[in-house]
């Protein structure tokens, strides 16, 4: 099957316009060909009941971050053993990868991947009528290595051109929607920084007809706070990140 064959068949399986799905929809359906890798349940079906999609992002040059929806069972829990026959199709074992899979999906993970790191993810969506744009004179737009929008604020120098002290990036956009990143210097913070760009950012991504979206750990008290500043809001979906290798099936599967 061709890509397009593939995207056609898993349609079904995410709808675009919810953000639970966003991030998901946009690496199976958008992200760019060259780049994707779709992986079927089963293989060469014309409607699949679950895929693995295995994205090259900016994240890491040499792992891929994996996305999926896996086949379910007659309660609508994930099917243990099709699931994992799924993965280790799209992936022999020992490769090295990022996986982002909705929470429900951490047990059957857990025991098919040695976790370097982990952690859990809350999704946030910006209510428009809670936003208020930032004026900050020290915000200026720049461009991202991935060609998609950046704001930031740079220290004093040459021109203006001194060192980047703080900058809001898209990890991604669709049609629909764009993911809003964030990343402020240490020594730069507790000043309105952050605040500042992302708010430049989600204003920009507004103007374009797409909803921001702000993907946060957990345990990240400062940032979920510039978060709820700025009027986005926990629509009380969570995703479970991992770095880490898939296992040797060992009668996993």
């Amino acid at each position: 099957m061709t890509l397009a064959e593939k995207r056609r068949a898993i349609r079904h399986l995410l709808n675009e316009n919810e953000p639970s799905d966003a991030m998901d929809a946009y690496y199976a359906f958008y992200h760019p060909d060259a780049k994707t890798q779709l992986f079927l349940y089963p293989a060469g079906a014309s409607q699949a009941m679950g895929y693995v999609c295995l994205a090259r992002t900016g994240i890491d040059l040499f792992r891929a971050l994996v996305t999926m929806r896996l086949p379910e069972d007659s309660a609508g829990q994930v099917d243990f053993a099709p699931g994992a026959r799924l993965l280790y199709q799209a992936m022999p074992a020992g490769t090295s990868v990022f996986v982002s899979a909705p929470i429900q999906y951490r047990p059957l993970l857990g025991a098919l991947f040695e976790a370097q790191m982990e952690e859990l993810l809350r999704v946030c969506i910006l209510d428009r009528g809670r936003f208020e744009p930032i004026l900050n004179v020290l915000v200026t737009q720049a461009n991202s290595a991935n060609g998609l929008p950046r704001f930031v604020i740079r220290e004093s120098g040459a021109e203006g051109r001194g060192d980047v002290v703080a900058s809001a990036g898209l990890n991604w956009q669709s049609p629909r929607f764009a993911e809003i990143s964030v990343s402020t210097q240490s020594s730069h913070r507790r000043q309105g920084h952050g605040r500042s760009v992302v708010a430049a950012l989600a204003q920009h991504v507004l103007a374009s007809g797409r909803i921001p979206i702000y993907v946060v750990a957990e345990q990240n008290e400062a940032s979920i706070r510039l978060a709820e500043s700025l009027g986005f809001v926990d629509i009380g979906i969570r995703q479970v990140i991992i770095e880490g290798t898939l296992k040797e099936p060992m009668g996993i599967v």
